[in-house]
């Protein structure tokens, strides 16, 4: 006798072919829904992850982790407190700022621009900018050169290029002998750069004098410091912490970003629950399934009872039958998700470029590009659901299985 018996028939059960071909299809539907639910879960779930790092290593790459500040004044003497703050827990980099928002103009065109003043020596110790610049280098912004490096969305907006002049409009008036006229000051493009985000599109870069002068600042003055963290998430709090201490203000990325960053985080816990409703009607099918078959096995299983199986022995076979069914179409999930999910990017990159369609555009999103990144615990995750699932299916028809009399099952045979 075969052992465990429960098992051998199940798997028989399972591998023979029907002569009902409808079951068979039902089978192979419930196997396939199986399929795509998991390795749908799997490539969504990993280009939200994808979403999330992208908004941790670009978007938080360019703008500050935290910054401090004098309540809007000027701050004096900086330099001795970028020395005593950067020894302050959790600090890593600490650069000076001066920023102002204005308008670019170039042969008719203008572009509204957020421009950041800054300290090329410092500025690669909290951001990353350098590791972006296409055209160009931190070190052409020079005191007193008026120079200017610009995303590449915003060159291509007012129509520059690396050694064209632009005109920067400050929204400052200042009064002369024509009357009130906006400040305004013309730079020479040095440089552009691409993070492949929304910042290329509003985002430029000046030397932190020239900014101070524009602003009519008093020598040796910036508005702030930029801080970068080595614990993002712990930012918001250490940097209160460090303002508090000195009786300074203080902002950080989540006053910034923290709504891109949290509505991200929802999503992908909303879209995981909604396509794990794929699996649940996959799940759903298992039932149908082992359902015709307890109907189409009545015969066989009033032989067995009468041979001295128990319930719990059919029970137990029609239980192995639809977890095999959920085991197979969880792994051949796994499988195609696992490798959608580390091709996804090229695959969209190849379509976007063959068929010379954009999928996401910077203009819209806050990256050009679709990214993907595995995490092999969401694959666990969705793995141990999945057959969990699975094996809540097969318990009813299992149990009706198990119910079944020998004499009402064969008075008709």
């Amino acid at each position: 006798m075969y052992k465990p018996l429960s098992l051998y028939v199940g798997l028989r059960y399972t591998a023979a072919k029907r002569g009902n071909h409808f079951i068979s299809f039902i089978s192979l539907v419930s196997m396939l829904g199986l399929m795509l639910g998991v390795a749908a879960l799997i490539v969504v779930l990993s280009v939200m992850n994808g979403f999330d790092r992208e908004l941790k290593q670009r978007i938080l790459g360019m703008v500050p982790h935290a910054t401090i500040g004098n309540y809007g004044s000027p701050l004096p003497d900086w330099r001795s407190l970028a020395q005593d703050v950067v020894n302050s827990e959790g600090v890593e980099g600490v650069a000076p700022f001066v920023q102002a928002q204005g308008m670019l103009t170039h042969a008719g065109r203008v572009q509204g621009v957020f421009v950041n003043g800054i300290s090329p020596r410092d500025e690669t110790s909290v951001s990353i900018i350098a590791d972006h610049l296409k055209v160009g280098r931190l070190d052409d912004l020079e005191a007193g050169e008026y120079r200017i490096i610009l995303g590449e969305l915003l060159a291509r907006y007012i129509g520059v290029r690396v050694g064209d002049k632009v005109t920067l409009v400050l929204p400052e008036a200042s009064v002369s002998v024509a009357g009130i006229t906006p400040r305004m000051k013309r730079f020479i493009v040095s440089g552009i750069f691409s993070v492949g985000a929304e910042l290329d599109a509003n985002l430029a870069y000046i030397d932190i004098d020239d900014a101070a002068r524009l602003k009519r600042m008093e020598p040796g003055t910036v508005e702030g410091l930029r801080l970068r963290y080595s614990d993002l998430f712990q930012a918001p709090r250490l940097v209160r912490q460090l303002a508090q201490s000195r009786a300074l203000s203080a902002s950080d990325w989540t006053r910034t970003h923290g709504n891109l960053f949290q509505a991200i985080q929802l999503e992908k816990r909303m879209i995981g629950l909604l396509l794990l409703l794929i699996v649940f009607v996959a799940a759903f099918n298992i039932v149908s399934t082992l359902v015709m078959v307890v109907t189409d096995k009545r015969a066989d299983i009033a032989i067995l009872r009468t041979m001295g199986a128990t319930p719990a022995t059919i029970l137990r076979i029609f239980i192995v039958q639809g977890v095999v069914i959920g085991v197979v179409g969880t792994l051949l999930g796994i499988l195609l998700g696992i490798t959608l999910a580390l091709t996804v990017t090229d695959l969209v990159a190849w379509i976007e470029h063959t068929f010379g369609i954009q999928f996401l555009s910077a203009d819209v999103y806050f990256i050009s590009y679709l990214p993907s990144e595995l995490q092999w615990g969401d694959v666990s995750q969705i793995t141990l659901a999945a057959l969990a699932i699975s094996f809540v299916a097969t318990i009813y028809p299992a149990w009706r299985a198990s119910r079944t009399q020998p004499a009402e099952a064969l008075r008709y045979e």
